[in-house]
């Protein structure tokens, strides 16, 4: 759903992001492999995956990556633009589950937003991340 960009000014520390629950498919994890050019067969082959040692294919870090991104810059809104991200794998994520994406503003400098994100499936913690982004100046007589 689109809404306005937020603005600096219209942020502050400790304001929370909406839960988002995005199930998790054998589509979801192949087509991100595919869409960031990670072909190693963890991502895409079940077979192949199994033979590894795992139960099935799991989600790459970028495609992870990629959906840490679009939750915060969906929040944010399409103004913003992200400056910096890093993060912190834990356990995979496999077909069949559920990825809850939370996050809070652990930081504000100026125009520069700081958010913890916390990525969780049903066996534990995907992915912990830090995500900076930069948002517009607030507009002549907005509060």
């Amino acid at each position: 759903m689109s809404h306005p960009t937020r603005r600096a000014g219209q942020v502050r520390v400790g304001d929370k992001l909406p839960e988002l629950r995005l199930p998790v498919t054998r589509t979801l994890i192949v087509a991100g492999a595919l869409a960031t050019r990670d072909f190693e067969d963890v991502h895409h082959d079940p077979d192949l995956a199994i033979a590894r040692g795992t139960p099935d294919v799991y989600m790459s870090i970028n495609n992870s990556n990629g959906l840490i991104s679009r939750y915060v810059t969906d929040w944010t809104g399409p103004g913003a633009r992200l400056t910096a991200l890093s993060t912190r794998l834990g356990v995979p994520n496999f077909p069949g589950g559920t990825l809850t994406l939370t996050g809070e503003v652990t930081a504000v400098d100026g125009d520069l937003v700081t958010v913890a994100v916390a990525g969780t499936t049903g066996t534990g913690t995907h992915a912990t991340s830090t995500v900076t982004v930069r948002l517009p100046q607030q507009q002549e007589g907005m509060s």
